[in-house]
């Protein structure tokens, strides 16, 4: 099998262990004696959906939001399709009717809640004083910022009427949220920053994060975090006592599918964690040393050998413009530092897009550096450009998938032959 198709092959099974039809199946709860509603958001929430429908024993209803073209048929469940990375008027309008949806229900009733990555562009809900213009002015401060998932998250979750456990504590029905992880670590309360899930995060956290990292928020989302206003619902509140929440896929069981995949082509592989986070070109220099080391010396592990990792990167943005995503950036990064060397590299995020273009990331291999001199392409100009798009556009080696249905954030393979 060729290195490509191998790697290829890995994030499929990756990808299929996240399937939220299993997950869904092993934790649904017992029909309520009322009604059953069903509400979510995030880039699977569609698929998620569809998965509870052909599971679901009596009858049920509900919404959810998802990404442009990440829609799918359901029967009773609605979807609406919104903007993300970056919110827009119909995921303001989606907000709105998922906490319509659960507002006028009662102690007998049942809310699902199906929650995964993507949720937090996908649910905007500014609170009074501040407009959605100013919600999209944060979101795209947050995302240029390098600041990690659960920081950027923590500030969202303080400036919003949705996010912090509030969609859950706007009924007195039971609520049970069922989660895909995307988020290092795997904590509940950060997934889509949290709709049906508090935590104990303050707004003096939200506004160290803000301070940190030198977020230039619109003046009202300022004025709002130092008001006892912009508090969320803490996870001992009694509203909460009745509702449960369960991870039902995360990286770190696709990662264990992958490893499963090589070794079954007579290939080891090696997890080095499925919680990374950091700078994506300064992640791609540790992964890339421990590749060398591997082509070399043949330690800490012998070739051949697939080297496996998740989590989630970041970018901060030097330029405005450029293309692409944190796993085209660190495959990028990653070209540059092996070198010519036998090493084949997949970066990829599972839910099929990385970034904002169409591809969900991009190979690399010890040809890569060779193939952009002759097509007269300066990999360190656009590296520093955050173009890492146009580079493998230009070579015919962006990996390119379609919404995958699930996400569990990013998805890396190395493999030295």
């Amino acid at each position: 099998m060729k290195p490509r198709e191998l790697l290829s092959e890995l994030f499929t099974a990756a990808v299929r262990a996240a399937d939220p039809l299993t997950g869904i199946a092993s934790r649904l709860p017992a029909p309520p004696r009322g009604r059953t509603v069903v509400v979510g958001a995030g880039k699977g929430a569609a698929q998620m959906a569809r998965a509870l429908e052909s599971l679901w024993p009596t009858p049920l209803e509900g919404i959810v939001v998802t990404r442009y073209g990440y829609g799918c048929d359901t029967k009773s469940i609605r979807v609406i399709e919104a903007s993300h990375p970056v919110p827009d008027a119909a995921g303001l309008t989606a907000s709105g009717l998922l906490m319509e949806a659960v507002a006028g229900l009662t102690e007998d009733d049942l809310v699902i809640a199906l929650i995964c990555g993507g949720g937090s562009a996908l649910l905007p809900a500014p609170p009074v004083g501040l407009t959605l213009q100013d919600e999209i002015a944060f979101n795209e401060l947050l995302l240029a910022s390098g600041a990690p998932i659960a920081s950027m998250n923590v500030v969202r979750k303080h400036l919003s009427t949705i996010k912090g456990g509030r969609l859950a504590a706007a009924t007195k029905a039971r609520v049970v949220s069922l989660i895909v992880s995307d988020i290092p670590g795997d904590n509940p309360a950060h997934v889509a920053s949290g709709p049906t899930v508090a935590d104990f995060s303050n707004r003096q956290q939200a506004q160290a994060v803000v301070a940190q990292y030198r977020l230039k928020l619109p003046q009202a989302a300022l004025d709002h975090l130092a008001s006892p206003s912009a508090d969320a619902p803490r996870p001992d509140d009694p509203i909460f006592a009745r509702h449960e929440h369960h991870i039902i896929a995360s990286a770190g069981v696709s990662l264990e599918a992958a490893a499963a995949a090589a070794r079954a082509h007579g290939i080891e592989a090696v997890i080095l964690s499925d919680s990374i986070e950091g700078e994506s070109r300064d992640v791609a220099l540790v992964h890339a040393a421990i590749a060398r080391e591997v082509a070399t010396r043949n330690r800490p592990f012998s070739k051949p050998v697939v080297i496996l990792s998740g989590g989630e990167t970041t970018v901060t943005l030097k330029e405005r413009g450029g293309r692409g995503g944190r796993n085209g950036e660190f495959a990028l990064a990653m070209a540059l530092a092996i070198g010519e060397q036998n090493i084949h590299v997949l970066a990829a995020d599972t839910d099929g897009i990385d970034g904002s273009e169409n591809n969900a990331g991009a190979f690399v291999d010890g040809d890569t550096l060779r193939r952009l001199r002759e097509k007269g392409i300066d990999p360190r100009k656009l590296l520093d450009a955050n173009d890492c798009y146009t580079c493998f556009e230009a070579l015919g080696d962006l990996f390119v998938t379609g919404p995958t249905g699930t996400n569990v954030n990013d998805f890396r393979a190395i493999l030295i032959a």
